[in-house]
């Protein structure tokens, strides 16, 4: 299989997870790419992106938002929308909307297993 690698996933974005073996794995069954670990005063672990200066972010330990609350990021994923959202529920996270059409795509709204709030869009 090969990895889906969008051009520019975010702007830059850091994402707080109380567990960074979890989360790099159910990120990266999620959006089907791997993410890297980075040199910091922290672990770190960033998201895959086309080229190396790509715009992307990272995981990094830290206290996630209450469940739900806190900011969502929309992370580039590949169609079809529905196989990603199968992918969330089987690693531990929820999908919370039905699939919204906009006229730049389509995106859902889910939780990671920490509770964060993040939305995929294709």
């Amino acid at each position: 299989m090969t990895p889906f690698l969008p051009a520019h996933a975010a702007v830059w974005f850091e994402i707080p997870v109380s567990d960074m073996g979890r989360a790099r794995e159910f990120y990266g069954a999620v959006l089907q790419n791997e993410l890297t670990d980075m040199e910091g005063p922290n672990p770190m672990a960033r998201f895959a992106a086309k080229e190396e200066n790509s715009v992307a972010g990272h995981l990094y330990p830290g206290k996630p938002a209450s469940e739900g609350t806190g900011i969502t990021i929309h992370l580039a994923v590949s169609t079809p929308l529905e196989e990603a959202m199968e992918r969330v529920t089987a690693n531990g996270g929820k999908v919370v909307s039905p699939v919204i059409t906009i006229p730049g795509g389509r995106f859902v709204y889910c939780l990671d297993p920490d509770g964060n709030s993040f939305g995929l869009f294709t």
